[in-house]
């Protein structure tokens, strides 16, 4: 079942003007009026808004007004196109949003109110995306992929072991199918690409701890960022127009290609945990026999990553042997 909802956080108006502007091309001023039917200032005034939402506007004195890249927007029904039949039989809806606070708050929302099992959310754009440890996901319109699953396990948060690890797989696996090679997974939940961030993953569950519960998997891709939203990025990024020499990926397709490879995953997962998808992971980890850093609340500990036992915790080879540290307010470090 795929559902397209339009959230209404944007005007009609807002709305209209990104679809006519998604090309990248030059578009005046007096076109865009009359196309919209609004006057050449009310054009004006929404421009003025896009920068708001991460989008870059070019002004070129004479001519008229253009986006500084193409942006292609997502399209349920060629996302239901591209996808798998594995992944079409797991999928129970598509919900697509044009803005939203976070994607996982609202599939937390659904999954609270009970029967999301397979539900996808999407959005164009993110107002308070969140990563990790309360970190902010800097989320710019139709630019990178914002999106959330909800699954349901019988066998509380004690199923839930290594499930990030089995998700960064996944994701893993699609872009590897969409030719970014080079891919690797940082413990315990980044995708990253010659060291850099491409993307994250943010699990949250809600429910019994011992019993029936559903996770919320939230991952974000980085697939072209516009320079502005990029400032104000605090960490070393990169995103797949850079990974893939400049040959961006169509946004439909990779969303597709990832929902294709997590929701058969989530299947496995269900039944198997961890164990089946360990010796996968370790072979793509970034951190493999490096020195690192642990950060824990409190102190830190510096070690040998030495890949993860059958319940996806760390192993960290120290003065005082291998010790064991699972996830958490825990922050893993390489020493350069």
């Amino acid at each position: 079942m795929m559902a397209a909802q339009m959230t209404r956080e944007f005007s009609s108006l807002n709305s209209a003007l990104l679809k006519l502007m998604a090309d990248g091309e030059v578009h005046s001023g007096q076109e865009l009026a009359e196309l919209l039917g609004v006057s050449r200032t009310a054009v004006w005034k929404q421009l003025g808004k896009l920068e708001g939402i991460g989008l870059e506007v070019e002004s070129l004195k004479g001519r008229g007004y253009r986006l500084a890249a193409p942006i292609q927007l997502l399209d349920t029904d060629l996302i239901g196109k591209y996808l798998g039949s594995d992944a079409r039989r797991l999928i129970s809806a598509l919900d697509l949003h044009e803005s939203v606070a976070s994607t996982n708050s609202l599939a937390l929302g659904l999954a609270q109110e009970g029967g999301a099992q397979g539900r996808v959310v999407v959005a164009e754009h993110q107002t308070g995306g969140r990563g990790r440890r309360g970190r902010t996901w800097v989320s710019p319109y139709a630019s990178n992929l914002y999106m959330s699953l909800c699954w349901e396990f019988s066998g509380g948060a004690a199923a839930l072991e290594g499930l990030s690890l089995a998700v960064g797989v996944a994701v893993v696996d699609a872009l590897e199918s969409l030719g970014a090679e080079g891919c690797r997974l940082k413990w315990p939940n980044d995708v990253l690409h010659s060291g850099q961030k491409l993307g994250g993953i943010l699990l949250e569950m809600t429910g019994d701890v011992s019993g029936l519960c559903a996770v919320v998997v939230g991952i974000g891709i980085n697939v072209q960022m516009p320079d502005t939203a990029a400032r104000t990025i605090d960490q070393e990024w990169t995103d797949l127009h850079v990974v893939m020499g400049g040959d961006t990926p169509d946004r439909n397709c990779t969303l597709a290609a990832i929902l294709s490879t997590l929701l058969p995953t989530m299947d496995a997962f269900s039944r198997t945990g961890f164990p089946a998808f360990r010796e996968r992971w370790i072979a793509l980890d970034a951190n493999a026999d490096k020195q690192v850093n642990l950060l824990l609340a409190e102190n830190e500990i510096s070690g040998v990553a030495r890949g993860v036992n059958e319940q996806g915790a760390l192993l960290l080879a120290t003065p005082e042997g291998i010790q064991t540290f699972y996830g958490g307010e825990v922050s893993l470090r390489a020493v350069h």
